[in-house]
């Protein structure tokens, strides 16, 4: 055990020393960063910061990003939510307490703000990266915010507490989800007028994790009680169907108080991944057939809660710290931190360096990209 930390630290500093801020000067880097502590406040797996792993290296460890330490006795800083843009260099991340920004060429803050204490659940970035949403905390709203530095552009009301957000891809649409709120609905907004436009559902019960299709007519969500997800069209705003995990128990989870938090589409649009938060299981459906259809499971080493993928849609990235080979749905490594500690975030994203500078950056939502 010694033997592999001694070597996990000394492989650690001739990365960070070879890397400096951004990545290698001399060829490409691919990088993922994870928010912690990126489930709940609970810093047992990865401490607090931003950690960034090296994806070409078997996931090693590079460096730790500061954030905010905790003043003794008060829990730490639960990381909401992690967006970035390659072009403007900018990694954002947001808490219960702020929304920051960081120079991913330097790690350093680029600027906070906190919205009168009332900040931030899980944020999307437009693609061109000039505009970010943001749920508030403890407040029905949506932050509608310039993203070179933080300033209030407007915001949107939508009923319920304010949890998940994706940006389309073609930058048309943001799609809003709520909890608590009954009858639970996605709202759609412009983002021309930042106004809701369309409401979608209502589902079964309330909207946890979803996703959507490159063509955005479809929506897969997470809905509470249910191991296994609702599909809604975007277009007419019904619910479409009710597909569920079978033969296998279902509870609700002590830490996300659903059997299912945490849904992908492969970028190709073939296959579902359903986090089963009861058995610690990724269930994998097939999405070329409607409703779609169960076909495999991945087990993982806890309980998952979240799912996202490489830019190159090769790897899952589970937020059990396993990476899963999406073709042959092993896992082929996990991640560990400097200190050989088991690092577990549901914030989590790729970003590739050449010489040094960004040049792409991954949602931290699994979304389709197909355009036809």
């Amino acid at each position: 055990m010694h033997r592999r930390l001694l070597f996990a630290s000394t492989l650690c500093l001739v990365s960070t020393i070879a890397l400096g801020a951004g990545g290698r000067a001399d060829e490409r880097q691919r990088l993922l960063y994870a928010g912690v502590p990126g489930v709940g406040n609970a810093t047992s797996h990865g401490g607090v910061g931003i950690l960034v792993f090296d994806i070409d290296r078997g996931y090693t460890f590079v460096k730790r990003i500061a954030t905010w330490p905790s003043p003794d006795g008060r829990p730490a800083e639960g990381v909401r939510g992690i967006a970035a843009n390659a072009a403007t260099a900018r990694l954002y991340v947001s808490t219960g307490r702020r929304l920051a920004a960081f120079d991913l060429t330097t790690d350093t803050v680029v600027w906070e703000q906190n919205y009168g204490g009332k900040c931030c659940d899980r944020i999307a970035i437009s693609p061109d990266g000039r505009t970010l949403y943001a749920p508030a905390a403890g407040a029905p709203k949506w932050y509608v915010v310039n993203a070179a530095d933080g300033a209030l552009i407007t915001t949107i009301d939508k009923d319920g507490s304010p949890h998940n957000t994706i940006y389309s891809d073609d930058g048309a649409h943001a799609y809003l989800e709520s909890q608590g709120r009954v009858p639970p609905f996605i709202a759609v907004t412009d983002t021309k007028t930042h106004t809701v436009t369309k409401q979608v559902g209502p589902f079964d019960d309330v909207v946890r994790p979803f996703t959507i299709n490159g063509t955005q007519t479809l929506v897969y969500a997470n809905v509470n009680n249910l191991l296994g997800f609702e599909v809604a069209d975007l277009t007419t705003g019904k619910l479409l169907h009710r597909v569920a995990v079978e033969g296998l128990k279902t509870e609700n989870s002590p830490v996300h108080g659903t059997p299912s938090h945490g849904i992908a589409m492969t970028a190709d649009e073939t296959e579902i991944w359903v986090a089963d938060n009861t058995n610690h299981f990724l269930h994998v459906f097939d999405a070329t057939k409607m409703p779609p259809v169960q076909k495999t499971r991945v087990h993982l080493r806890d309980e998952p809660g979240w799912i996202a993928f490489s830019l190159d849609g090769r790897t899952a990235f589970a937020s059990t710290g396993d990476m899963i080979d999406v073709r042959t749905k092993q896992i082929v490594a996990t991640l560990q931190d400097e200190h050989g500690v088991d690092v577990e975030s549901e914030k989590v994203l790729e970003i590739d360096f050449e010489n040094g500078k960004p040049v792409r950056a991954s949602d931290q939502f699994g979304k389709g990209a197909k355009r036809n």
